[in-house]
């Protein structure tokens, strides 16, 4: 499984969303992610709209195998209900 997490600098959520992203992959052979910070690589709200196929109000977005799951609450429901943490 492969995460990417889109997020910016000062972003209490997508911190915790690297955190947890971190303890994920210390803990698991088949878990990988990249962190994106959308300030650093010059991508705006409107670009990340047209990968997730739907305005985009806040950071992160995050997406699993391509897929876009939403934000931190979402990415940490799917790690509890799919991978045991």
């Amino acid at each position: 499984m492969f995460v990417v997490i889109f997020g910016r600098p000062g972003c209490p959520f997508c911190v915790k969303a690297k955190d947890l992203a971190e303890d994920l992959k210390s803990k698991r052979d088949d878990f990988n992610f990249r962190y994106v910070d959308i300030h650093a690589e010059g991508i705006s709200k409107a670009d990340l709209e047209k990968s997730v196929g739907k305005p985009v109000e806040t950071v992160p977005q995050i997406f699993i195998d391509e897929k876009p799951i939403g934000g931190y609450t979402e990415f940490n429901a799917y790690a509890q209900e799919h991978l045991n943490n």
